[in-house]
């Protein structure tokens, strides 16, 4: 494997002590990792790659192209001194509190430093069991790694804060699911996708530690993610812990009014599926909303209940972060800077959605917030785009060359209704008012 060469910085292992079985089976760890290999697969396949991500880690085209490159990012084999593990943590599972979790099917390939874009973890996906798989088997199939790999680029392009996907491949191996969760498993292509990211880390790494009352882990993972991700804020301290989690609220902030500009619903708004560091993570059953519908998730798990529909992520990650305060309130011991932590969440999210809202439609707020009739125009627009079928995608395109004429109004953005039947005059009244 020499002809690929990393220089690997293994920080998160050098820094916690590794779970002290080696045995890889399902069971409860009270350390932050577990080392854990890939699993073998049977004829691997290389089926994309980002060229942009390439470049980013420090590898030549020549080196993509290379057999080693599909044996290791494939989860076949592995660079001299690495040593792929497995992070634990817990969570908040649709408002309940689940326990340990961890990765379950992700393996956590190497730590690397990279010339121009600083400390990369590369991790795979679907490349086998670890011990906080549970009853599952670690593997991925094609469908769902091609939108993982597919959905980070494409979030990425969009200036949206995400994990990135590296590379795709096919196993060789067969994977059975039950797609339509209705009994009726069968074998699909398994796959393995390769994310990168500057950290894993997750709200519920913080949790778990907290919910043990192992103080010590969790204050030297709060030290560690400070020190790493967070140099800026300066030396570890109960002052910094406080301005360092204004500043995660700060980025989750930004990261859900960005999905708010471009209709994505992430479906599974878990505390383990939020980054610490502000990032989209984990793409299950995510999904960009066509017709303009608050109400809606791509999650048939969440098809009852909702919670984590379009028009509920900014209450879901002031709800996420609120967990996050109760795990590192030990560190602090004052519940009133942390509750002005979330508060101020609130209202900066409200501000940042009105600026948004502000820039799709062209206009400029008066001040820092938008002025009652600015609001009433938000609001109403919303209720417009609710009250029939409408893409919302198409609808913005369309509004940004609105004919001057309003006679022609109705016609230009006659593209932007599923049901042209459902236009009544009623509705047109309360569209061009």
């Amino acid at each position: 494997m020499s002809d690929i060469t990393f220089t690997l910085d293994n920080q998160f292992t050098r820094t916690f002590a590794a779970d002290e079985v080696v045995s890889n089976y399902p069971r409860q760890v009270q350390s932050a990792y577990s080392f854990v290999e890939p699993k073998n697969t049977k004829n691997p396949q290389l089926v994309a790659i980002s060229k942009h991500v390439v470049k980013q880690i420090g590898l030549t085209e020549q080196q993509v192209n290379s057999a080693e490159f599909l044996q290791l990012f494939s989860g076949n084999g592995l660079l001299p001194d690495m040593k792929p593990f497995a992070m634990c943590y817990g969570g908040h599972q649709f408002g309940h509190w689940a326990g340990q979790l961890g990765d379950g099917r992700a393996i956590n390939l190497a730590e690397v430093m990279t010339e121009n874009y600083g400390h990369k973890t590369l991790q795979l996906k679907g490349a086998g069991p670890t011990p906080y798989s549970r009853t599952a088997d670690g593997l991925a199939v094609l469908r769902s790694s091609i939108r993982e790999f597919l959905c980070s680029e494409a979030m990425y392009h969009l200036g949206v804060e995400t994990t990135r996907a590296l590379s795709l491949s096919l196993t060789g191996d067969s994977v059975v699911r039950d797609m339509f969760y209705d009994g009726h498993a069968k074998a699909e292509p398994g796959a393995v996708v390769c994310r990168v990211s500057s950290s894993f880390i997750r709200f519920g790494s913080f949790q778990l530690p907290a919910s043990r009352q192992n103080i010590s882990l969790l204050t030297q993972l709060v030290d560690y993610v400070i020190t790493r991700d967070f140099p800026h804020l300066g030396a570890p301290s109960p002052a910094v812990y406080l301005a360092w989690f204004n500043e995660v609220c700060d980025r989750t902030c930004s990261l859900v009014v960005d999905w708010m500009r471009v209709g994505f619903v992430h479906g599974v708004m878990n505390t383990d599926n939020m980054s610490i560091i502000g990032e989209t993570i984990d793409y299950g059953p995510y999904g960009w909303i066509d017709n303009f519908d608050l109400n809606w998730t791509p999650n048939t798990t969440d098809a009852q209940g909702k919670r984590y529909r379009f028009g509920a992520q900014g209450e879901m990650a002031q709800w996420n972060l609120f967990q996050l305060a109760n795990a590192i309130f030990p560190l602090i011991n004052d519940a009133e800077p942390l509750q002005k932590a979330l508060n101020n969440f609130a209202k900066n999210y409200q501000q940042q959605w009105q600026f948004m809202m502000a820039a799709k439609l062209g206009l400029e707020l008066s001040s820092e917030q938008a002025n009652e009739d600015e609001l009433k125009l938000f609001i109403a627009l919303e209720d417009v785009l609710m009250a029939v079928e409408t893409d919302m995608t198409i609808f913005y395109r369309r509004l940004a060359d609105l004919p001057n004429d309003r006679s022609l109004w109705l016609n230009h953005l006659s593209a932007c209704f599923y049901n042209q039947d459902e236009i009544s005059s009623a509705y047109q009244a309360s569209l061009f008012r």
